[in-house]
């Protein structure tokens, strides 16, 4: 009989979901991309509670997603702006919005289209950086495990 490990996996997936996947997280990042920087913005747009919001600020601030930057004295008020580590959650964002637009917009269609500085419409498509393939899951394995193994590296190309 084989035993299942006591031990969850290590992930990264995990790890990530520990900062961003709190209620609002996500949320709150994509109004600041947005350009939505102040906390009654971000909350008018995102519907999250005042008091799970700043909880959720604070974490993503803590842990380098976002600066809180100072923006008047009188009274004291700040706004929010992304790090390079925040910057870098743009294609999780663009992959979850592509989701949701595919699974879940009705027949309205999706709420809000992105458009590139070319003029045409958004997308976001998982590619191969060896090879320049789109990634499936079927496509797909794991290399091994540490550092020196890691899986084959892999970006978000945004189209």
């Amino acid at each position: 009989m084989v035993s299942a490990s006591a031990q969850p996996r290590q992930c990264s997936i995990a790890r990530a979901l520990e900062i961003v996947g709190g209620r609002g997280a996500l949320l709150a990042v994509r109004e600041v991309f947005l350009g939505n920087r102040r906390f009654d913005e971000i909350v008018r747009r995102t519907g999250v509670p005042r008091d799970t919001l700043a909880a959720r600020l604070r974490v993503l601030v803590e842990a380098g997603v976002l600066d809180r930057v100072q923006y008047s004295n009188h009274p004291t008020r700040f706004e929010y702006h992304l790090t390079p580590a925040g910057l870098d959650l743009y294609p999780v964002i663009l992959a979850l919005m592509s989701w949701g637009d595919t699974y879940l917009a009705g027949e309205a269609g999706p709420p809000l289209v992105l458009q590139h500085r070319c003029g045409e419409p958004l997308g976001a498509e998982v590619v191969c950086q060896g090879c320049g393939e789109q990634v499936t899951a079927a496509g797909t394995r794991p290399a091994g495990s540490g550092a020196s193994r890691r899986v084959a590296a892999q970006t978000v190309r945004v189209q």
